[in-house]
């Protein structure tokens, strides 16, 4: 195993540690599609950092990931009123929104996504309290 996948299998088995409370004594097995991801979505780290300096909000602000159109993206949940959620791909760029604004329907370019997106993963979620 080369450094550089070491060391992002260590901060994403930190990333682990810190969203699911590791518990002593409990190994947490990382695969090698996550190492990917890890290495190849880095501004999914500087999302996460900015919606944690914002106010809490309820319902709490989540990522998931998912398949969706023969590809993987992110899913960030509207976190309040009418801000829509958003779909990312990998490399960081809005595709959609698929919900909220003030239709409630987003902004009309991914009306599949609730239907079409698989393989659905809780990335992150935003425990604070508002």
């Amino acid at each position: 195993m080369g450094t550089k996948e070491s060391y992002f299998k260590s901060i994403l088995l930190l990333l682990i540690c810190l969203m699911s409370a590791c518990k002593p004594g409990i190994s947490l097995q990382i695969t090698d599609r996550e190492v990917v991801n890890a290495q190849s979505a880095p501004w999914l780290n500087e999302l996460i950092q900015q919606l944690q300096q914002e106010k809490p909000v309820d319902p709490p602000a989540k990522i998931y990931r998912y398949t969706y159109n023969d590809q993987e993206v992110f899913y960030l949940t509207g976190r309040c009123c009418d801000l829509p959620g958003k779909v990312y791909d990998m490399y960081g760029n809005v595709l959609c929104e698929p919900d909220g604004g003030i239709t409630g329907r987003g902004d009309g370019r991914c009306t599949d996504f609730f239907e079409k997106r698989t393989n659905e993963k809780l990335i992150w979620k935003d425990n604070r309290q508002p």
